[in-house]
């Protein structure tokens, strides 16, 4: 029997965010666990400026998350089909341009803004690229905190009280603004609405940090949000598309036990610092699981989920509350998303290629 040919993938990484080598190092990852009698892969790595360059494979393999990596620029430019008619991309090396033939998909490992929050899912869109993940609404969605609560507040969903401003407003009416977050209670989260891997986030314990925090936050982005920290264990689970329109799947529970830190931070996600541990799975009676990932199905559909998401909780006395959805969440080997997957029988490899497969299949 003839070999069939081997499905060709787009690998698109690194990006203008502040989480540029969270995406290069998961790549490498993701990179190094598919099959290559499987998959062609094209590595496209984009740089802090937002150039879109060819990369060597071995070069993305040897990405790791203790180096950090940052791509420079190596002055090729990687070129999307010119229209829906075809999926071939070009690259042009110095003043020559040649294919690099047609894609089948496009796989954006990418965090944050320019990347996963449906910037790059409308650019696939208008050539009628098919990709991994979310589409553009639930992107732009899950990426904003603001209107991630607004919808799933809306579907019935609890989420933690909040209140969202703008540097503009705060100049405006701070006498007004200072009333509406201490109202909300100490202590606080202060956090960019629109970044992810808790960068610009802080922790409030007393008003006079605020202002401070405030700046933290507004050096990510141009709405922050002040919301009311909620007391209870933080739980996440995954969740993947169903497959012909059944409902989606979702993972069992993955706990992140915090010992010695405030909160799950940065340096405790990505940089092994102490005072974390994660459990996965997590212990929780049946009922309560079964709950939890209900809720995690509905708030995927709420936003209008595709392909694959994070759903974060907190697990209080008195039940869940959603903390915030995301659309690509960590994806390194050892993240909570394909841990918990891996805990529910779905290998890392394997979970690749069933998102693979569902990126093909998609219809949006």
């Amino acid at each position: 029997m003839p070999t069939p040919p081997r499905t060709r993938v787009a690998l698109f990484f690194g990006g203008r965010s502040s989480e540029h080598a969270i995406s290069c190092a998961t790549a490498g990852g993701v990179l190094g666990a598919m099959d290559p009698e499987r998959y062609e892969v094209v590595p496209v790595g984009i740089t802090p400026d937002g150039a879109m360059t060819l990369r060597a494979a071995d070069e993305v393999a040897a990405f790791s998350l203790d180096e950090l990596p940052r791509l420079a620029d190596n002055g090729t430019r990687v070129r999307l089909p010119e229209s829906a008619a075809s999926r071939e991309l070009t690259v042009q090396e110095g003043g020559a341009v040649r294919s690099l033939g047609e894609i089948d998909v496009a796989f954006p490992i990418l965090h944050g803004p320019f990347g996963e929050d449906g910037t790059i899912q409308g650019a696939f869109e208008l050539v009628g690229m098919p990709y991994v993940g979310n589409g553009v609404l639930a992107s732009a969605l899950g990426m904003d905190k603001h209107f991630t609560k607004t919808v799933l507040e809306g579907a019935g969903i609890e989420v933690a009280p909040w209140a969202t401003v703008t540097r503009a407003e705060l100049a405006r009416h701070p006498e007004l603004w200072r009333r509406r977050m201490e109202g909300l209670g100490l202590p606080v989260f202060v956090k960019p609405a629109r970044a992810g891997s808790s960068v610009g986030v802080t922790r409030v314990t007393d008003w006079p940090q605020l202002d401070a925090a405030l700046e933290v936050a507004f050096a990510e982005d141009s709405r922050v949000l002040v919301e009311q920290a909620v007391v209870g264990r933080e739980l996440e689970c995954g969740v993947l598309e169903g497959r012909d329109g059944s409902p989606p799947r979702v993972s069992v529970a993955g706990e992140i036990a915090i010992t010695g830190r405030d909160f799950y931070d940065f340096d405790a996600k990505y940089r092994g610092a102490d005072g974390i541990r994660l459990i996965c799975p997590a212990d929780l009676r049946e009922q309560e699981l079964e709950r939890m990932q209900q809720i995690a199905a509905r708030a995927f559909e709420a936003i209008g989920g595709a392909g694959l998401a994070r759903v974060d909780f907190f697990f209080t006395g008195t039940g869940f509350v959603v903390n915030e959805i995301n659309t690509m969440p960590g994806f390194t080997p050892i993240s909570m998303f394909p841990s918990c997957w891996l805990a529910s029988g779905l290998s890392y490899p394997e979970l690749i290629d069933e998102l693979i497969a569902l990126g093909i299949g998609a219809l949006r």
